[in-house]
């Protein structure tokens, strides 16, 4: 892996964690304004512990080094879950502004997985 595609890697990994941990953390604790939001977009307030969990674990699977399986479900997990939330505000007709945050972490997944290094890949063996 060059030095370059490392840099870019860790770059990602490390703002895609953050990201992901601030949210996590601010849905487990139920903040008002994170309430307000799920209430409006229709779901349940639980799902936000439940959410805020799963990106916990993701961040946690995605920094420990081996387990490149894990590492796969939690890169799936984070893209589901962030073009899960796009498309939500997108059905309920919200503004731009509620899309930034989403779609943010959403390029972060990507560019974090495309660059990921080989020891952190899955491979199937045939």
């Amino acid at each position: 892996m060059s030095k370059r595609n490392k840099i870019i890697y860790w770059v990602a990994t490390l703002w895609l964690s953050l990201g992901m941990v601030s949210t996590g953390i601010v849905q487990i604790i139920q903040m008002e304004e994170e309430v307000q939001k799920m209430t409006a977009l229709g779901y349940p307030t639980y799902f936000l512990t439940i959410i805020g969990v799963w990106k916990l674990i993701g961040v946690v699977a995605i920094l420990v080094p081996k387990s490149p399986l894990i590492k796969e479900w939690a890169y799936a997990g984070f893209f589901f879950l962030m073009t899960g939330a796009i498309l939500t505000h997108l059905a309920a007709g919200d503004k731009a502004v509620e899309y930034f945050g989403p779609f943010l972490l959403l390029i972060l997944t990507i560019i974090s997985w495309y660059f990921r290094p080989a020891d952190k890949k899955f491979a199937l063996s045939v």
